[in-house]
Order: structure tokens, then C-alpha cells, then sequence
């Protein structure tokens, strides 16, 4: 199955229903035999600019129960292989999505970022745990605190990512081929051996950010954030 962001006009900015589509979507593809992987790629330059600001700030969507928790836990628990091709920016979610990743592609061109403390929030989606957990304390907590961009090549490098190259969709769809003809019982055991010692921690992780994510959200602090982010880029305009 292959599921694609396609709001290009808006970076491809998810909203709460874009959340419970993809969600939905997913959940539908864990329990078709016929389907044997998930691919998520993205229309027009850009993977995603993260939540939609303005959805985001008149309406906290990180609620248990909400449609963003519908779509972390959807791939925290999907059993198959979950692929990402990235392009353009992957901001916030459009990089601790990846996390949860079996194998992603990227264009070169590409850069992350999880700017969380820089609006006054806190990571989500389990990145907490996750990320760390893959690059190290001392790494996360720079990309964490500050905010700051990184490349395709060091996402790479840090292990965030499997390949780079100028056609990242090609990329995936070639593992998505090559994961698909092995025997469909033997990758999903396989896939829930990797993940068994963490899953149970994860869950528990994901709600715990959420809590704290929506407490940051209608904080003033937060409040000031978003409105100094929504004046900048009505400048920049």
C-alpha cells in the first residue's frame, strides 16, 4: 500500500484529518494478508512541514483518543514493514514518524528537523525514547534543544535513515518489492522480535509525551511561540 501526503499548496502540513486518514489507512493494511508493506511518500517538494500551525493552535489535537494518537499508535503497532521516501523538508511529526520506520529513503536534498522546544513544546511520538536511544544521549540533546536542521547525510550517518539518493521514491519501492516476496509470516515475527524489548516502554512513553505535549500547548509560553512562528512566516510571505 502506498500512501502519500498530498496537500503540496500547504507543505503537506497534516491535519487532524489527514491523522485519522493515514490512521485509518494503516490499520486497514495490518489486517490485509494481501498487503505485505506500507510505503508513505509525499506530493509536490516537501515530505511535511509538521501539524498545521493554525489547526494546532485552536485545537490541541494530542488527546488520547485524538486522531494523532490514532496515527502514532497505528505505526507504533503496525506489524509489516512501514517505509518512508523523504524529500524537501520533514519537519516535527515528518521526522519522528521516521522513527517507527523499518527502512526509509531520502532525496539529498532533504532536511529534518524536530524544532519541539523552539514553539514551546516537547518531542512527541515517542522520539524521546527512540531517538536517543539510536544517536545518544549527547547528539539527541543538541537536535533536541536547539531545534536545529540536519541533512540527508547526517541522518544517514546518525542512522535515522538507510539510503540517499536523487530518486528517493524508487529507492523505497525497490525494498518494498524485496521485503514483499519474502515469506509474509517470517517478516512479521522477525519485525516484532526487533521491536519486543521496547514496545511495551514506547507505549507508555508516547502517553507520557502527550500529556506534557498538550500541558505545552496551552501554555503562554507555547501561545507566544506559535504567534512569533506565524509572524515570521507572514513576512517572510
Amino acid at each position: 500500500m502506498r500512501l502519500t501526503l498530498n496537500r503540496p499548496e500547504k507543505k503537506n502540513a497534516i491535519t487532524q484529518e489527514m491523522y485519522q486518514s493515514l490512521a485509518d489507512q494503516i490499520n486497514q493494511a495490518a489486517g490485509d494478508f494481501s498487503i505485505r508493506a506500507v510505503v508513505i511518500d509525499s506530493n509536490g517538494d516537501c515530505f511535511t512541514s509538521g501539524n498545521d500551525i493554525n489547526d494546532f493552535a485552536n485545537n490541541s489535537p494530542m488527546g488520547e483518543g485524538s486522531p494523532v494518537f490514532s496515527f502514532l499508535f497505528a505505526i507504533h503497532n503496525f506489524p509489516k514493514p512501514l517505509i518512508a521516501a523523504v524529500k524537501g523538508r520533514a519537519v516535527g511529526i515528518g521526522t519522528t514518524m521516521l522513527l517507527h520506520c523499518d527502512y526509509v529513503t531520502a532525496n539529498s536534498d532533504t532536511k529534518f528537523s524536530m524544532p519541539f522546544v523552539s514553539l514551546g513544546l516537547v518531542a512527541e511520538g515517542g522520539s524521546s525514547y527512540l531517538f536517543p536511544k539510536l544517536v545518544g544521549h549527547a547528539k539527541a540533546s543538541e537536535i533536541f534543544l536547539t531545534g536545529r536542521t540536519f541533512s540527508a547525510d547526517e541522518a544517514l550517518q546518525m542512522g535515522v535513515i538507510n539510503r540517499v539518493g536523487s530518486d528517493e521514491l524508487a529507492l523505497a519501492m525497490e525494498f518494498a518489492t524485496a521485503v514483499s516476496e519474502q515469506p509474509p509470516n517470517a517478516v512479521i515475527n522477525t519485525k516484532a522480535l526487533l521491536k519486543s524489548a521496547s514496545h511495551e516502554a514506547l507505549n507508555q512513553v508516547i502517553l507520557a509525551e502527550g500529556e506534557l505535549f498538550k500541558m505545552a500547548t496551552e501554555s503562554e509560553e507555547a501561545q507566544m511561540a506559535f504567534m512569533n512562528f506565524l509572524a515570521k512566516k507572514s513576512k517572510v510571505k
